[in-house]
């Protein structure tokens, strides 16, 4: 998993490997629930996305995509100090989830 730093701002545009048209990023640290079975899987993703120039046309035109998927950076959002401090409160919950998941007992905060 990446660090906060590293994901990329809201608004960024990026063009896929393989791609032919570019997506904005509209949300970091996501996560997809199917039915399997009698069970639910879910999935993570590192950011999802829509088409630009286009933005939000549907449900299905947005896609779910990671960090290695991404061949250029073609504009890198928006960054201010109130996203310095989103993006450390999300460190700060990523650490968290990882003691957790290595056997601690502490529970993130909202």
């Amino acid at each position: 998993m990446m660090s906060a730093k590293e994901y990329l701002p809201i608004g960024s545009v990026v063009l896929l490997k393989g791609g032919v048209k570019k997506l904005m990023v509209i949300g970091i640290m996501q996560a997809q629930s199917e039915k399997e079975g009698a069970e639910d899987q879910v999935s993570e993703f590192d950011y999802i996305g829509v088409l630009y120039p286009e933005g939000f046309v549907t449900m299905e035109t947005m896609l779910l995509f990671n960090q290695d998927q991404v061949s250029d950076v073609v504009f890198r959002g928006y960054e201010n100090p109130e996203r310095g401090d989103f993006v450390a409160r999300l460190q700060e919950n990523m650490d968290r989830l990882a003691r957790l998941r290595d056997g601690g007992t502490e529970v993130p905060k909202a």
